[in-house]
C-alpha cells in the first residue's frame, strides 16, 4: 500500500493538494476524510468542487448526509457521516448506491468503513506543533468488502421478497 505526506501550511496549499486529486479521479472513485473538526476536511472539499467550476455551491451535509453536485454528466456526492451511528444507516439511506455513479468525497468516514467500497483513497488531517496540517494520504484495500456487500444486498432482496409474499396471502 503506497502512502504519500503533504505539508500544508495554509488553506491554499490544501485547496491546490484538492484540485490535483480531482483531476485524476474518475467516477466511481471515493476518497475518505478523516480528522478532527476544523483539521481541513472541508476546506479541502472547496478545493476538490473548485476543480469542477462548483466551489460557489458548497455547503456542509452534516444535516443532510450527502450533498449531490453535477457538472456536465459527473456526479460528485459530498457526505459528512459523523452523524450517523454506524454503517447499517448509511445502508438504509442507500449510500452503497452513490459508491457506482461518481465520485464519493465522505467526511468521518471511518465511521462506515465496513461499507466502503473495496478501494478508496483514505486522507488523514492532522495539525502539527507549528499549526501545519500534514495530510496522510493512501490507497485502501478492503477485500471482504465485496462480500459482505453481496451478503448484505442478498439479504435486503430477500426479506423484501419475503414481506411481499406475506402481505399477498
Amino acid at each position: 500500500m503506497k502512502q504519500y505526506e503533504f505539508i500544508s501550511k495554509n488553506e491554499a496549499d490544501t485547496k491546490q493538494l484538492a484540485k490535483k486529486l480531482a483531476a485524476k479521479l474518475k467516477p466511481k472513485d471515493v476518497v475518505v476524510l478523516t480528522g478532527e473538526l476544523g483539521s481541513g476536511k472541508t476546506k479541502f472539499t472547496e478545493g476538490f468542487l473548485s476543480y469542477f467550476g462548483l466551489e460557489n455551491e458548497i455547503s456542509s451535509p452534516t444535516f443532510t448526509i450527502v450533498n449531490e453536485y453535477k457538472k456536465n454528466d459527473l456526479n460528485i456526492y459530498h457526505f459528512d457521516v459523523y452523524r450517523l451511528s454506524d454503517s447499517s444507516e448509511f445502508y438504509e439511506i442507500g449510500g452503497e448506491e452513490y459508491f457506482e455513479n461518481g465520485i464519493c468525497l465522505i467526511e468521518w468516514g471511518e465511521l462506515i468503513e465496513d461499507a466502503l467500497p473495496n478501494d478508496y483513497i483514505h486522507i488523514t488531517f492532522k495539525k502539527d506543533d507549528k499549526n501545519e496540517n500534514k495530510l496522510q494520504c493512501k490507497k485502501q484495500d478492503n477485500s471482504g468488502f465485496l462480500w459482505e456487500y453481496h451478503i448484505y444486498k442478498f439479504f435486503r432482496f430477500f426479506l423484501l421478497y419475503f414481506f411481499a409474499y406475506l402481505f399477498r396471502h
